[in-house]
């Protein structure tokens, strides 16, 4: 048994990672990127201030959406692929030749004048690509014979030039990464100031170039030359996916983009809400549908048994929330009664209670969510129940205690019941994330912040970083579920054996 549950915990860890290999890439592939309805309408006002698109950019960096997903090929880029982006963010900003009178110089047609959305797209891709590109920006600053391109070009150097702060958005920074992140500081802030204004000569830019940018990129030109062993790491390593895995490898589950707070002790908060309405739900659930399978199938093809069943399937074919709402009307409101609160985990008065005012208040909202989380697994447990132990009752062991002169209760209770109830452990599997998730609809309904709502909203959001968390948490529990399920077999039947 020892070996077999060694060899499932091994399993379990190149099964999360293709787990969350597949949810990551899901998540990467759906519609929408949550920087844009996080950052508002920034990215489409980059032209209208520095300090909005500052923001915008720090954003990205802050959770990564400046990098590649899952391989970083940016050692690759050449200039012209620089400089067609860096052309039509100048080319935004000529003002359109009019039909008739004089024309300003370097107008352009409005024909030529670029689309918005490739304006955007231009200085997204030129921020995200990073100092790959600072030898090319550097070269066009020089070589260019647009000035407009060159000045772009020497202000996003003074950009893309900055080096990275070591976990600058994390609370667990070391003195090492304190004393790296000064010194990176101060030299960021230097090359910042090394830009021009837009009414400023060849000459001026070749000045700068000279005094300032050359030297500098000739000191630093081992940070911007890669052999052959740093290109594989960056490619593997400068991504979206393997920053989150050293991020998870740290117990880092990342920040909400919602509200800048630390995941996971959000995740546990959420969490302690959730197992209470699951443990309660689940526990009453197994209370009455266990019992009540047997009994079933003890009573088999009698009137009662079928009445039974007839009930179940009529609740279980109730939606749940459905039925929460008429509960909200019926016992909430004073339409007829008002027994219970509308919604909500706990009083409104939570500081001031006792530790037993507490505990009543919250089993007081739990009255209708675990009613409406129980009755409808009634149906289904109690059927596994009952299908198993009719599967036991004719065997031969049973016939064998019965022949010995065993009274029934005891073959049922004794022989019976232990070896019947394999349908339900299989489900055991399914039940600690079901205790964790809780019910995202009831949830909803009753207003409850536990994981299921948790999990809603961070979707409506694009909270990946939230989505990615609760995913986590799911599949471990489930793989944790699965194994407890499997030694429980041998537990109830002595016959399994993993070894």
């Amino acid at each position: 048994m020892t070996t077999y549950i060694v060899k499932r915990i091994l399993l379990m860890i190149p099964t999360l990672f293709i787990i969350v290999l597949v949810v990551f890439g899901v998540l990467q592939l759906a519609p929408g990127k949550p920087s844009q309805g996080q950052a508002g309408s920034t990215g489409a006002e980059s032209a209208q201030g520095a300090e909005a698109r500052e923001s915008y950019r720090i954003f990205k960096e802050q959770f990564n959406f400046d990098k590649p997903v899952f391989f970083n090929f940016r050692y690759n880029i050449d200039t012209d692929e620089v400089k067609q982006r860096l052309e039509i963010l100048a080319d935004q900003q000529l003002p359109v030749c009019p039909d008739e009178g004089a024309k300003p110089e370097n107008c352009i047609s409005a024909s030529e004048k670029p689309e918005s959305g490739k304006v955007i797209d231009a200085r997204d891709t030129i921020e995200d690509w990073g100092e790959y590109i600072v030898p090319h920006l550097y070269a066009i600053a020089q070589k260019s014979d647009r000035l407009d391109v060159r000045l772009l070009a020497i202000d996003q150097l003074a950009i893309n030039a900055q080096l990275d702060l070591k976990n600058e958005f994390s609370d667990k920074q070391s003195d090492e990464d304190r004393a790296f992140n000064k010194k990176a500081y101060a030299e960021n802030q230097k090359i910042q100031g090394w830009t021009l204004p837009a009414d400023v000569s060849a000459t001026q830019v070749n000045e700068l170039l000279d005094e300032k940018w050359g030297p500098w990129l000739e000191e630093h030109a081992e940070r911007f030359d890669y052999d052959l062993g740093e290109k594989f790491w960056i490619t593997v390593s400068d991504t979206r996916f393997a920053k989150y895995w050293g991020n998870l490898l740290n117990f880092d589950f990342g920040i909400s983009h919602v509200d800048k707070q630390p995941i996971l002790p959000k995740v546990i908060e959420k969490m302690k809400v959730s197992i209470v309405l699951g443990f309660f739900s689940i526990f009453f659930a197994y209370l009455i549908s266990v019992p009540l399978g047997v009994w079933s199938a003890y009573k088999q093809h009698t009137t009662a048994d079928q009445v039974v069943t007839v009930v179940l399937f009529m609740l279980y074919s109730l939606p749940s929330f459905f039925t929460a709402v008429l509960l909200l009307q019926w016992f909430t409101t004073g339409n007829p009664f008002e027994w219970f609160p509308t919604g909500g985990f706990e009083g409104n008065n939570v500081d001031s209670m006792t530790t037993w005012e507490h505990v009543t208040s919250v089993a007081y909202h739990m009255v209708l969510p675990v009613f409406c989380l129980t009755y409808g697994a009634l149906a289904s447990l109690s059927r596994y129940a009952r299908s198993g132990l009719l599967d036991v009752i004719r065997a031969d062991y049973i016939r064998t205690a019965r022949a010995k002169g065993l009274s029934e209760p005891m073959v049922i209770i004794k022989h019976a019941v232990r070896n019947g109830m394999i349908p339900i452990l299989t489900l055991l599997g399914t039940l600690l994330p079901a205790l964790i998730g809780g019910s995202v609809v009831l949830e909803f309904v009753f207003n409850i912040p536990g994981m299921g709502l948790y999990m809603l909203n961070s979707i409506f959001l694009k909270d990946y970083n939230a989505i990615m968390a609760l995913t986590l948490f799911s599949a471990v529990l489930t793989l944790i579920g699965i194994l407890l399920s499997d030694i429980s077999y041998a537990v109830v039947d002595p016959r399994i054996s993993f070894d």
